[in-house]
Formats: C-alpha cells, sequence, structure tokens
C-alpha cells in the first residue's frame, strides 16, 4: 500500500489521516489493510466507483468515511480520503480521485 504524491511531494490522504481522531485512524487502517491482504474484495468492504477506481467503505463510531483508491502493478494506492456527510459520494471528491488516477497513469 502506498499514498498518492503531488506533484510537491505531498501526500494528500496520509495528512488527512493525521488530521483524525486516533480510533477513526485505527479503524480505517484497519479496514484498508484488510482490502490490502484480501484483495480483491467486493461489498459491503470494496465498491467499485469506475474504472480502476474503488473505494472502502469505512464505519466510524458516528459517521461514515471513505477512502478511495487504485491498483497499480498490484499495489494500492491511496488517492483519496473523506468523511461522508451524504448518501451519495460527493461529485467533487470523486473527480479528485479521478484526476489523481489520471495523473498517475501518465
Amino acid at each position: 500500500m502506498c499514498f498518492f504524491q503531488t506533484d510537491a511531494g505531498g501526500e494528500p490522504v496520509r495528512d488527512w489521516l493525521k488530521a483524525l481522531f486516533a480510533q477513526d485512524r485505527k479503524s480505517i487502517g484497519e479496514d484498508i489493510k484488510t482490502v490490502q491482504f484480501g484483495w480483491p474484495l467486493g461489498m459491503p468492504l470494496v465498491r467499485k466507483m469506475g474504472k480502476g477506481l474503488w473505494e472502502v467503505r469505512i464505519h466510524l463510531e458516528n459517521r461514515i468515511a471513505r477512502v478511495l483508491f487504485t491498483v497499480v502493478d498490484g499495489v494500492m494506492v491511496l488517492l483519496h480520503g473523506f468523511i461522508k456527510k451524504s448518501q451519495a459520494t460527493p461529485q467533487d471528491d470523486l473527480d479528485l480521485a479521478k484526476a489523481r488516477l489520471k495523473q498517475l497513469q501518465e
């Protein structure tokens, strides 16, 4: 597993994780590890979001988190993470993950 890196060397998903409460980080990490070592997985933990794009569906104590990822040469690459506030995945979050996926493929 690795984190998507911006051209400037930043790792947005790692930064997002660091800003969360320790218990939330632990839950998210456990679910990511389950996907990483059990790949390929399906619902209810993993849902395909588009060509080469999946989401890890994480249930925290009082909210829901999502981590969008791709798989490159057998390695899970975390593209984007967010706390979900509505039923549908926000288009902005999906677009951001797709843009990062495109960057990886260039």
